[in-house]
């Protein structure tokens, strides 16, 4: 049922679509025609051949028969140009087209306003013979023809070019969201494993403190569920379930485990993708923490400055190189796609050394994209 609607809908846009281009159409043929008889009734009334015997009535029907002549021929010659499809060639191909229709379809208004002139009021004797007055017609109506097809072709050229421009568009913003989905259903997975495995070595021990946990928990899968439909949450909101994290984390690594905060007040309320600073955080836990017996501190800090949002998790540990996120983990490399996907290439994560015997890991957001 979900896809008869899809269709139909579809189909009714694609008729909407059909209906506007023909109004439009219909508008454009009676203001280009109507200037160009409204020209050629000026040119019958003003600028009479010295022979000519036409009275009023037969001087105005000859530029209505000879724009009616046109307007049929564009017309028809138009549902011919749709019929063997050359709205989709190019202009190398279709300039030769273009040319062979407006002297065909100028021989045959030529021929039309000839006979038309002749049957109204038969001309005088003249040096110029039939064919040559011919000739001339169908050069002054393969003109005005060619000067119609130019621009009916730059229309369509230019509406072909808006179209494939706005799909364009519609499949960055397609892919984007795709990737967005994918990166979350990758993020939100990792960290629930690792706070089971913490839950799981607490039930035995302290099963008033295993409780605590289920609850920290609980808020984890909650904030998850919730964050996953959003791209973006207050980083006050992410601070809260960093804390669930961690409180999970120390059932492990007890005073292994210490944790300096120092978050801006001003910062709290500017918005970073959900899972951002859990990720970072995860990290500092999983290379700065778990790899060292003696343990260490893990530092957050947030700072509004810059027009920029800086957030700055340190820990324990040496790298061997300054940069870009590239291989550091599934978990950093999302958050960095996360990060350009959301908030374009101005914001950036990177992991720095510190001195000493530190890492940061550092994200910078701009303050125009988060505000």
């Amino acid at each position: 049922m979900q896809v008869s609607a899809d269709i139909s809908v579809q189909a009714a846009a694609a008729s909407e679509r059909k209906n506007a281009k023909m109004k439009l159409y219909v508008l454009l043929q009676a203001m280009g025609w109507g200037a160009f008889f409204a020209v050629q009734t000026w040119a019958s009334f003003t600028l009479p051949e010295p022979s000519a015997r036409h009275g009023t009535l037969e001087t105005l029907c000859f530029p209505v028969f000879f724009v009616g002549t046109g307007i049929l021929i564009s017309h028809y010659g138009r549902r011919l140009i749709e019929r063997w499809k050359w709205k989709q060639l190019g202009w190398r191909p279709l300039f030769p087209r273009i040319f062979g229709i407006a002297v065909v379809g100028g021989l045959i208004w030529s021929v039309c306003t000839y006979s038309w002139s002749h049957l109204l009021a038969p001309p005088p004797p003249t040096k110029w013979s039939p064919i040559a007055v011919i000739f001339l017609y169908t050069f002054d109506c393969s003109i005005v023809l060619s000067a119609w097809l130019c621009l009916y072709f730059f229309y369509h050229l230019f509406d072909r070019l808006s179209r494939s421009e706005i799909e364009r568009f519609q499949l960055i913003s397609n892919v984007k969201e795709a990737e967005l989905r994918a990166l979350k259903s990758q993020v939100n997975p990792h960290f629930i494993f690792n706070s089971l495995n913490s839950l799981r070595a607490l039930i035995e021990e302290d099963p008033a403190r295993a409780r605590k946990s289920v609850t920290h928990l609980a808020n984890l899968l909650r904030y998850s569920l919730q964050s996953g439909q959003l791209e973006t949450v207050p980083l006050e909101d992410e601070l809260g379930v960093v804390n669930d994290y961690l409180a999970l984390e120390q059932v492990r690594f007890e005073e292994r485990l210490r944790l300096r905060l120092d978050v801006a007040p001003s910062a709290l309320r500017l918005r970073i993708p959900p899972m951002l600073l859990q990720t970072l955080v995860e990290n500092a836990v999983k290379y700065g923490i778990a790899a060292r017996p003696e343990g260490g501190e893990i530092s957050i800090v947030a700072r509004n400055e810059g027009g920029t949002l800086r957030i700055l998790v340190s820990n324990p540990g040496e790298i061997r190189s300054s940069g870009p996120v590239t291989s550091t983990g599934v978990g950093l490399h999302n958050a960095a796609e996360r990060l350009r996907l959301i908030f374009g290439e101005s914001a950036t994560l990177r992991l720095l050394a510190e001195q000493p015997s530190r890492v940061v890991a550092e994200a910078v957001i701009p303050l125009s994209a988060v505000a």
